[in-house]
């Protein structure tokens, strides 16, 4: 029997509205990703493959924190920072700095240590869930200036290339030791919300697309406000846009490379919290979703924020409406979107240097 053509009608709107919510929800976290990207790539020239290893830290260590234990991510922060502060604590000795020294090792050391001793004592489990989150982004963001200090700045100077090995080198190195943390068995936190909202009679939104989409807004407000209204955030612009003049100018590309990663860092696992009420997290989940925010950042052409995040947020759409269309064709259709986006690059590029 066919439906009366007012209720199939109906019914095709609710399907689609539903889907442009899902859609909206993962966009808006792709979005996340590709600023990122579009950062780190501007000021390092570093594409940060490891940006999904930060989503599934993020995720996996609250997810072990709301189960009472002391997620296994403070042992790689710890040797990190000991890594770290043993190539630059005997040169700042011989210097006699010792305010500096003082400082970096009260970051690189004190900090993973008084991270122990928190995760230690505390009643993980029955902490509200912002204590928890902010336990959690305190062991995972620290990573990525560490990260930087060992792995990055060694090799500043290096090709886009080196530094693209490079980065999938650390990409297969932070995957494994995911698995070691966390194991093979996905992890998924509970949602910040479970209300639901009527809009209409025929659509509601619940409160964990609410709490995603606002959340990523206010942190895309904090970062514009952060690049155009503080110092840091300007040192930041300058080198994204002239890294040579901002080195003659006298900022430091060493400064702005931790200060880069430490905001990737932060998105990472942001977003990974963001999006581990919605999906089952494994330790190799976060790379699948980094690639689709790079998706994202290369509709920007890794140059433009606004364009970057309006591309992630399309991936976000293409992706829901394509699960339910054609499913088994969904990762297909998604990675597909990236072929005509540098076609058009490529030519444009080439059209430009025929007018030169």
């Amino acid at each position: 029997m066919s439906r009366p053509g007012g209720v199939g009608f109906a019914m095709d709107v609710q399907i689609a509205l539903f889907l442009a919510q899902d859609g909206i929800t993962t966009g808006a976290i792709y979005a996340l990703l590709a600023l990122a990207l579009v950062l780190v790539f501007a000021v390092t020239r570093v594409i940060f493959i490891p940006q999904g290893e930060f989503v599934a830290y993020g995720a996996l260590t609250l997810a072990m924190i709301q189960a009472g234990q002391a997620p296994a991510t403070l042992w790689l922060l710890t040797v990190l920072g000991a890594l770290a502060s043993a190539l630059d604590a005997p040169a700042l000795w011989r210097r006699r700095r010792w305010p500096v020294l003082g400082r970096m090792l009260a970051w690189r050391l004190g900090w993973p240590l008084a991270a122990w001793l928190l995760l230690s004592t505390l009643p993980l489990p029955s902490l509200p869930m912002p204590l928890q989150i902010a336990l959690a982004l305190a062991v995972v963001t620290p990573m990525g200036p560490l990260l930087h200090r060992l792995v990055y700045q060694p090799i500043a100077s290096a090709s886009v290339l080196i530094l693209l090995i490079t980065s999938m080198a650390v990409h297969v190195a932070m995957a494994g030791l995911g698995l070691l943390f966390f194991g093979a068995e996905g992890q998924r936190t509970p949602p910040f919300s479970e209300a639901r909202f009527a809009v209409a009679d025929w659509m509601q939104v619940s409160g964990q697309t609410l709490w995603v989409v606002c959340s990523s807004l206010a942190l895309i407000a904090a970062l514009y406000v952060f690049f155009e209204r503080s110092l840091y955030g300007k040192v930041l612009k300058a080198t994204a846009f002239n890294r040579v003049g901002a080195r003659l100018m006298g900022f430091s590309p060493v400064l702005a490379g931790r200060l880069t990663f430490f905001l990737a860092a932060l998105i990472g696992g942001l977003s990974g919290i963001l999006i581990a009420p919605m999906t089952t997290i494994y330790y190799d989940t976060g790379f699948l979703i980094a690639l689709k925010g790079f998706v994202g950042a290369i509709i920007g052409g890794l140059a433009s924020y606004p364009v970057a995040a309006a591309g992630a947020l399309v991936v976000g759409l293409l992706e829901a409406f394509a699960s339910f269309w054609a499913s088994t064709y969904k990762e297909v259709i998604v990675f597909t979107l990236i072929i005509p986006v540098l076609l058009w690059r490529s030519l444009k590029s080439h059209h430009m240097e025929d007018e030169e």
